[in-house]
């Protein structure tokens, strides 16, 4: 589901929202469908790195490392 940033043309809210294939979001404050779509900002380099590296950390606590290479399986199973 891909995430969209939205405002709302009766009520000039700006909010995001995951779009499901097939629906058409609709305002939260309103609930006006007259919507346009703005075009994101994009996440800067150093923020994007550590997202993905504390979305790792986390699927290695839960037990999900089938995204990691075997070197780095080990590495972060020695780690723990």
């Amino acid at each position: 589901m891909p995430l969209y940033d939205y405002c709302c043309r009766d009520c000039q809210l700006q909010f995001e929202t995951l779009v499901r294939a097939g629906s058409a979001p609709v305002c939260p404050r309103c609930g006006s469908a007259a919507l346009d779509k703005q075009v994101s900002a994009p996440v800067p380099p150093g923020k994007s790195k550590a997202i993905i590296a504390s979305a790792r950390r986390q699927a290695a606590r839960e037990g999900h490392m089938s995204h990691y290479s075997a070197a780095e399986r080990n590495k972060v199973l020695r780690q723990n």
